[in-house]
């Protein structure tokens, strides 16, 4: 250590850094340390050691040693080191947090430091701060810069206030093609396809990311074949090549539409690049390579999301938590729990990977092991957080544990939210628990008044306890004040184009064959023994009934089926996304239909995939 100089250290701590050597970096820094040259004067290899852990992503060890540093020993580049570090692996409130600091100890703001918090303010969708932020950028003269504006537009279009984002780019001497993307995605988002497409058109430049958004808007609008030629035309005839950013901008963009068709094309695209530079068929980028288990995971097919996740070189704790949330949607919670001692001697374990596997155990009805997993996370050196919290209330409810649910949450060290009430009503729905139910509506309703869902469960309560006159009271009121119930909507990819549907749907060019489809599936899933579950539903008087099951048996989820069951050849696998929780009847119902006209149909509810097969489903009943 005595022949190399200070800077030759740094040096050292900087190529570490770049090749992620995180070993080696260790080992450099307990020489320094046992040694007391971190601490020489003027050595600034403290400044070296806090950014290597930075870049490193080792932010506990990085926040320690900065704030070891002196604040005069501490320049511009190591506060904003730290800022996006944060920001990068996910701390997305400590980088704030630390901007806010920043301005109380008049540490000098630049041009990287704002982009970077608009950044932050974008991910979380955070107007108010962002707003803040914008007030500084002016104060500062900083809106001469184009990469700020076009963070700040960032910031506007995430929260929908396109005419904000038309506003800063107009005012724009020098447009770049960040600058277009940004409007480009905003107008996708709050405007729609048709008029997206007009300004990817008026586009003087494209690049990449520009292609890869255009891409995302028709894959989001269903427009299958239409995002594959602009896909090929990219690739193909604008040459365009698929870098790991666009890559897995376009594998999230599949995970979210559940796009299987585009997902495996981009999938083969990245394989024959890989083979053509020479390498071996695995993926050595972690970050692709999680988009792909992703992607699988959320399109349906977990055996693929497995087998890409053994072929990966490199691992981390990103990719662990996507394949242990992945198979909690599958209901797949003995494979998380058997894997668990695997990734911990592999990556260590943070908060979003105990949420993973709490949802796990909560899908698959394992009580004792969410309380060992829950125990055990001071043990990691976490404290439990709201998360882990209303995984554990659910896990507790969905077991029919009512009273122990409610104890954990009263004991929680801050106020329950909406997700842990709102998991809680469910609970009680699903065990008859009114009296309870009603508490937690009140404080519900305080923190959310416009949401129909709790107010509508409550509802169907009434009516299993046998109070229709409250329950349609209830409806009453909500129509009252103008607020409607959230449609369902089912969507099905058949020959590589997605067919939406709602309940009642008559608006489909085939609406007529599939409505007699469907009167042919009901006559036979009813031989076979199904009877329609009208507890779900609620209407103004006892003589409906048949009015009721008609409305049953129009629900979207029915409709995409037997269109499905219309244009694919038999026992084709039927693959089915839909925006709600699936209903009672439905699931009874495709249990049914899956034996009947023996098909394997998956479905994908707001919470996870329903695999039925052979009269039974992957949930076990269990959801």
């Amino acid at each position: 250590m005595k022949c190399l100089s200070y800077q030759n250290v740094r040096l050292l701590l900087r190529h570490c850094a770049h090749r992620s050597f995180l070993r080696p970096g260790n080992e450099l820094h307990a020489v320094l340390t046992t040694s007391g040259l971190k601490i020489a004067p003027r050595s600034f290899l403290s400044n070296a050691l806090f950014q290597f852990y930075a870049v490193s992503g080792e932010m506990a060890t990085a926040q320690k040693l900065f704030d070891e540093i002196p604040l005069s020993a501490k320049d511009n580049v190591d506060w904003t080191t730290l800022l996006s570090s944060f920001s990068r692996f996910g701390l997305l409130v400590n980088s704030m947090k630390l901007f806010v600091e920043m301005r109380r100890k008049r540490v000098e703001i630049d041009d990287v430091s704002l982009v970077c918090l608009f950044g932050v303010c974008a991910k979380l969708e955070d107007l108010r701060f962002g707003e803040q932020g914008h007030g500084v950028a002016v104060k500062m003269g900083f809106l001469t810069s184009v990469k700020v504006c076009n963070a700040l537009m960032d910031i506007y279009g995430k929260c929908g206030f396109v005419s904000e984002v038309k506003r800063i780019f107009e005012a724009l001497e020098e447009k770049s093609v960040v600058s277009w993307t940004v409007v480009l995605d905003t107008v996708l988002k709050w405007e729609g396809l048709e008029r997206g497409i007009e300004i990817f058109d008026e586009m003087p430049e494209r690049n990449a990311v520009a292609w890869t958004v255009m891409v995302a808007g028709y894959l989001g609008a269903g427009f299958t074949r239409e995002a594959l030629e602009l896909l090929a035309e990219m690739v193909f005839r604008c040459g365009h090549g698929l870098n790991f950013v666009t890559l897995c901008s376009m594998l999230s963009a599949c995970a979210q539409s559940g796009n299987l068709v585009i997902g495996r094309w981009v999938h083969v695209h990245a394989l024959k690049k890989a083979m053509m530079m020479g390498e071996e068929a695995t993926y050595d980028d972690v970050m692709v390579g999680t988009a792909l288990v992703d992607m699988y995971a959320k399109c349906g097919n977990i055996d693929s999301s497995m087998k890409v996740f053994r072929l990966m070189l490199k691992r981390n704790v990103v990719t662990w938590n996507a394949l242990f949330s992945g198979l909690a949607m599958h209901g797949k919670g003995r494979m998380v729990i058997d894997m668990f001692p695997e990734m911990v001697r592999e990556v260590k374990p943070d908060d979003l990977t105990f949420t993973a596997v709490l949802s796990a155990c909560s899908h698959s009805g394992m009580v004792e092991e969410g309380w060992r997993c829950f125990h055990s996370l001071r043990f990691y050196g976490l404290e439990p957080k709201v998360d882990h919290y209303a995984c554990m209330v659910d896990i507790l409810g969905r077991a029919g544990r009512i009273k122990e649910a409610e104890i954990l949450m009263r004991e929680m060290p801050v106020p329950p939210n909406e997700v842990v009430l709102g998991s809680l009503l469910g609970s009680c729905s699903v065990h008859g628990k009114l009296e309870i139910a009603e508490g937690i509506k009140r404080e519900l309703i305080q923190m959310s008044p416009g949401n129909t869902e709790y107010q509508i469960l409550m509802s169907n309560m009434y009516v299993a306890e046998g109070r229709s006159d409250i329950a349609d009271g209830l409806r009453g009121s909500l129509r009252n004040r103008g607020i409607r119930k959230i449609p369902g909507l089912s969507s099905i990819y058949v020959n590589d184009s997605v067919h939406r549907f709602s309940s009642g749907d008559r608006s489909h060019p085939r609406t007529k064959e599939i409505y007699l489809k469907l009167n042919e599936v009901i006559e036979r899933i009813r031989s076979a023994g199904y009877v329609s579950d009208i507890s779900g539903l609620v209407s103004h008087s006892e003589g409906d009934l048949e009015e009721k099951e008609q409305a049953l048996c129009c629900h979207s989820e029915k409709l995409a089926v037997c269109f499905g069951l219309l244009e694919t050849k038999p026992r084709t696998p039927l693959l089915v996304f839909k925006n709600l929780r699936i209903c009672r009847d439905c699931h009874s119902a495709m249990k049914i239909v899956s034996k009947v006209y023996d098909r394997e149909i998956i479905i994908r509810d707001r919470n996870r995939f329903h695999q039925f097969k052979g009269g039974s489903c992957s949930c076990s009943d269990y959801w």
